[in-house]
């Protein structure tokens, strides 16, 4: 007698479907764009803008890996900047509103972001803002899917002597450190967050140093290859809240990856994420 072989079909899957004032928020399991060397193996590098004819935009790729972000919202406290190199602050509503022309973000946004520093980051003394960055979807300047570090410690020296050539040596015998300030522009952030890693996972040998060519110096930043990092965001950052990333500690080590990350919970016709990071040299 022939036997016959049923075939179960499987339960469909269940598409949850968000409107689109939705906010993300809890783990979420993901695709961030991590360091591949060169195949060559020569030094990595990175053209700001267009290169020289016959060079690469970058001559290293990318290696897509799945990890798990864990939201931080509602356990805050648990994190610090001088432990994790990442902190979170709420704060008033801005002077600035627009964030359309550079010299008003200058001369209202600045004061208050030098104010909450030297308030906020233990030991702060003296603050240097020394630039920031827009990012909006129809501007010229995206957001950074790719894992990073704004700065090494050969360019963050060589950031103090730059800014401050009359003073550098003496500065650099005390502690300086480099801190962004992020904030979203048009919060609650429901696309393309901010995703960092704590300090303390995060190991020496995998950050590659990154030659960041411009036409009249060269800088250097941080790539990272994926090891034991644990990963965080702080889900539906609103406007008066601010996201603290340090970049370089010369005393404690301090260094936190970043990098934006495409969430798949993000809704159909949901707000494009706009922001705002300002980058200081810390003194004290």
């Amino acid at each position: 007698m022939a036997t016959t072989t049923q075939t179960v079909a499987a339960p469909p899957q269940i598409q949850v479907s968000h409107d689109s004032a939705y906010v993300p928020r809890g783990s979420v399991t993901t695709k961030l764009q991590f360091y591949k060397a060169p195949a060559d193996g020569s030094t990595p590098f990175n053209y700001v803008e267009s290169p020289p004819e016959g060079q690469p935009q970058r001559n290293f790729g990318d290696a897509d890996l799945r990890v798990t972000i864990h939201d931080i919202r509602g356990q805050e406290s648990s994190f610090n900047i001088d432990t994790n190199a990442f902190g979170t602050l709420t704060t008033s509503p801005s002077a600035e509103e627009s964030f359309t022309d550079d010299a008003s973000i200058k001369e209202n946004y600045y004061p208050e972001v030098e104010a909450l520093l030297l308030k906020h980051v233990p030991g702060a003394k003296r603050i240097l803002l020394f630039d920031h960055t827009i990012r909006r979807a129809t501007g010229n300047r995206n957001p950074v899917t790719r894992v990073h570090i704004d700065q090494t410690t050969k360019s963050a020296t060589a950031r103090v002597h730059h800014h401050l050539p009359d003073e550098a040596e003496e500065l650099l015998k005390g502690r300086v450190r480099i801190i962004n300030v992020w904030r979203p522009l048009n919060g609650p952030v429901q696309a393309t967050p901010l995703a960092f890693a704590d300090s303390t996972t995060v190991k020496d040998e995998d950050l590659i140093g990154i030659e960041h060519r411009y036409p009249d110096r060269t800088g250097e930043t941080a790539a990272v290859q994926h090891g034991d990092e644990k990963w965080h965001y702080w889900s539906g950052m609103e406007n008066n809240e601010r996201l603290l990333l340090e970049c370089y500690d010369s005393e404690k080590g301090g260094r936190v990856p970043h990098t934006a990350f495409v969430d798949p919970r993000s809704p159909q016709g949901g707000k494009e994420r706009e922001s705002i990071e300002v980058r200081a040299l810390v003194f004290g």
